[in-house]
């Protein structure tokens, strides 16, 4: 996972929904700016009980 992005999984919930609602379309599009592999990202918010909607472009 990119070296910027926060450790802590509650942390980087907090992020990258921040980033989703400000500055990106899609989960897809934050992963490829920010160089990060989406299936850790989701496994990593999943494993806190976070699942990520489409349809809200945000974790829940």
């Amino acid at each position: 996972m990119n070296p910027e992005l926060p450790k802590d999984p509650f942390m980087l919930f907090s992020f990258v929904n921040m980033k989703l609602r400000d500055q990106y379309a899609s989960l897809d599009e934050l992963c490829d700016d920010l160089d990060v592999n989406r299936e850790v990202l989701e496994t990593t918010l999943g494993s806190c009980g976070f699942e990520y909607s489409p349809e809200q472009n945000k974790f829940w």
